[in-house]
């Protein structure tokens, strides 16, 4: 009996292996990449590697196409390109190193780019979309890239602009397609929302439609342009602008990353974050002093900020504002998710306090070209900011809870000591 089960537990081994064999794991077409061999062979070539473990299933149903990729492209002589894998349950330091935090992960290692400029797979995964994002990411790599003209503009196209006008010089859309010939001087003044994006990019075409409309609907705000640039076909660009996913959507004055967007994709919220980042749209009739900007940013459309309690600060009157009695400054970003959830609260604040001689409620738009000095001065590091003065001076920086009753409490603290301290 127990020679049987002896047996049967072989058995079990044996098919164990067998389907081990059988998932392509044990492949010998894609390169085994281990912690000893890493580093010399991405120094020698350009490489997709796939970081598995053994036991996971979308590994073994993967692991097929994998080895029938890695015999295309490992067998060809010229390719620019190897297929290789990592096994995260042999070197699992190997893989921690990479942030690979779930299996698969695939990640496009460019030979001139070293470890550390690793392009992460997003795509479905099947050889045609694996096939496509290998050639369109190292075309330039192998000198032969996509046409920089009507070809390129017309694939796009079809996938981001509804399959409207080939040629990039008098586009139709209001959505402008940026180049290497045409990025550096188009946002070099004014402001910009750009998507950095792959042709290949599932996530990348699902926006396409949301990211023409909103070029629609500002196209009449001469102040705001919205583009787009291919990083498959203008890599130095992206990588100047550190973009490292596709999507990336920035904001950018005056040539200057200010902001990344990671907000939802609406059109509502990315024409929301565009008011909040130009100071308000002409057609939402924003076109008023900041003031008036910010009390929409933060308290929604429906408000009016005329009759907001809170005073609005800038660099010309804020030494005069916080010269006598008790000031609590609030220092902010229009786009600060954080700042618009405690904008009601401050006006509450205000309002509690409307009434009482010796303080004051105020805050200061950081964004505000004129403000960006006098934030820096007064050390703002992150927003908000919130710091209480005394007759001209900084006495303490508010660490606490949020709400109105702590945020109150705190300032009638401040009120009853007209002593100096540091503490809350």
């Amino acid at each position: 009996m127990a020679g049987m089960q002896r047996t049967i537990v072989g058995l079990m081994v044996a098919a164990a292996l067998l389907a081990t064999l059988a998932s392509g794991h044990a492949d010998t077409a894609s390169v085994h990449l281990t912690k000893d061999n890493f580093q010399s062979e991405l120094e020698g070539s350009s490489y997709f590697v796939m970081f598995y473990a053994p036991w996971c299933d979308y590994c073994k149903k993967l692991a097929p196409t994998w080895a029938t990729l890695a015999k295309a492209r490992n067998g060809d002589p010229d390719g620019v390109v190897k297929i290789g894998r990592v096994d995260c349950t042999t070197d699992g330091d190997l893989c921690t190193q990479h942030d690979v935090t779930g299996y698969p992960m695939l990640k496009l290692f460019r030979k001139d780019g070293g470890a550390d400029g690793a392009t992460k797979y997003r795509g479905a995964r099947d050889l045609a979309q694996f096939n496509a994002f290998l050639d369109e990411q190292l075309a330039p790599a192998a000198g032969d890239g996509p046409a920089k003209g009507a070809d390129r503009d017309g694939e796009d196209g079809a996938q981001e602009d509804g399959g409207q006008a080939d040629a990039p010089p008098a586009p139709v859309s209001p959505l402008t397609e940026l180049t290497e010939d045409t990025f550096a001087k188009h946002v070099s003044s004014g402001k910009h929302f750009v998507k950095f994006y792959a042709p290949w990019c599932g996530h990348c075409t699902k926006l396409a439609p949301t990211w023409e409309e909103l070029a629609r609907s500002l196209e009449h705000e001469r102040d705001i342009r919205v583009s787009k640039i291919d990083c498959t076909q203008y890599r130095p660009i992206c990588t100047d602008f550190e973009v490292k996913g596709y999507p990336t959507l920035l904001w950018i004055e005056d040539g200057k990353k200010i902001e990344k967007y990671t907000g939802p994709r609406t059109h509502a919220d990315l024409k929301q974050y565009v008011a909040r980042m130009a100071g308000g749209l002409k057609e939402d009739g924003a076109q008023g002093a900041e003031p008036k900007g910010e009390g929409t940013l933060e308290g929604g459309a429906e408000r009016d900020d005329n009759r907001s309690v809170v005073v609005q600060l800038s660099e010309g009157d804020f030494a005069h504002a916080i010269a006598k009695g008790v000031t609590v400054v609030k220092f902010y970003a229009p786009w600060c998710g954080h700042c618009m959830r405690l904008a009601p609260t401050w006006e509450q604040l205000a309002e509690k306090l409307t009434a009482r001689d010796g303080v004051t409620i105020a805050k200061v738009d950081c964004t505000v070209d004129a403000n960006k000095e006098l934030c820096g001065e007064q050390e703002v590091n992150g927003y908000p900011t919130v710091f209480l003065y005394r007759d001209g001076e900084k006495v303490t920086e508010y660490f606490g809870h949020r709400s109105l009753d702590d945020l109150h409490e705190f300032v009638m603290q401040h009120l009853q000591d007209n002593g100096p301290h540091d503490e809350l």
